[in-house]
């Protein structure tokens, strides 16, 4: 059967790294504070000469190192961002170029943090349908550009940065790698407990990020477990039978809720949260390429990937390394 293998992946963070002490001297806020709401204990924000764009290139490039090709073997291109370089073009298409592989397809993916397994699930299809054979897969966020730096409750949890995975149509076997399951889902009536007031239409300005936390607490722990069993159904396998879990790193005490509810042991978690915060659609992405690059997972591992995000948006995918 023909399946979109991950050949392998790559990220990218900017230069500076903000700790939380550091945050505090800015914003009415404590390390002790951030850290037992969160778990977050240090973010990566971006300089004027680093953008969404330069962060996807640099991720994509050691993708593509990792995958042992070259970029002119890339013919598709899906990056997830809700920070993009511009209105327009896609920052796709200025990743292409940047890598040098213009003439074939490049799009951006708006689903905010679940951006990164909306742009997975897409590139599969259109694989597996042959419009491609190899796929360029990236979440890239400066989310710092959006941030009111007055709100403590906001501004102390996101960060940027990039991850990308180079995916490849291959003729495999049925116990073979590759992606064998995912379920997407939204629900546009919870716009309001997450969103970034402004926008071209509207306002005219690029706007500034607002949550209501307990309610996207809330909707998270059951959004994600409910999809995770979806997608176990759907591949015919049991949560004891998932090697590793690379969820979104919003918060720890969301990843630690929804492992509880799913009777997961907290060691098959991939946790990153505390390293770089919240990068919305690099969040997946940057925290598989951690745990591959340190050696957890392995090729033949199980690995379940979910997220959620404004909109509502969300998600879950199981691969085969």
């Amino acid at each position: 059967m023909i399946r979109s293998v991950i050949r392998g992946c790559g990220s990218a963070l900017p230069r500076t790294c903000v700790t939380n002490a550091e945050l505090a001297e800015r914003v009415d806020t404590s390390d002790d504070w951030i850290v037992e709401r969160t778990g977050i204990r240090q973010r990566y924000i971006a300089q004027d000469d680093e953008t969404t764009s330069t962060l996807a290139t640099e991720a994509a490039r050691r993708a593509l190192e990792a995958a042992g090709m070259d970029a002119s073997e890339i013919g598709l291109i899906v990056l997830a961002t809700a920070t993009p370089d511009h209105t327009f073009p896609a920052t796709a298409t200025q990743v292409q170029a940047a890598l040098g592989c213009g003439g074939g397809i490049a799009f951006d993916v708006a689903a905010v943090c679940s951006g990164f397994l909306y742009a997975m699930a897409t590139a599969d299809a259109m694989l597996r349908t042959g419009m491609a054979k190899a796929a360029l897969v990236i979440g890239a966020e400066t989310f710092s550009r959006i941030l009111d730096w007055e709100d403590r409750t906001t501004c102390v949890l996101f960060g940027d940065g990039a991850g990308a995975i180079v995916l490849e149509a291959q003729d495999v076997a049925q116990d073979g790698p590759g992606i064998l399951a995912s379920k997407l889902h939204a629900d546009g009536a919870h716009k309001d407990m997450l969103y970034v007031d402004g926008g071209p239409s509207t306002t005219g300005t690029v706007g500034k990020l607002r949550m209501k936390g307990r309610e996207v607490f809330r909707h998270a722990v059951v959004n994600l477990a409910e999809v995770l069993k979806e997608v176990s159904a759907d591949a015919g396998i049991a949560a004891s039978d998932v090697d590793w879990v690379v969820p979104h790193q919003a918060n720890s005490r969301i990843l630690d809720a929804t492992a509880r509810k799913l009777d997961l042991p907290p060691e098959k978690v991939v946790v990153t949260v505390d390293q770089h915060a919240n990068t919305s659609a690099a969040s997946v992405p940057l925290a598989l390429d951690v745990a591959v690059k340190d050696g957890r997972i392995k090729p033949g591992d199980l690995v379940m990937f979910e997220a959620m995000g404004g909109g509502f948006t969300w998600g879950a995918a199981l691969v085969r390394m």
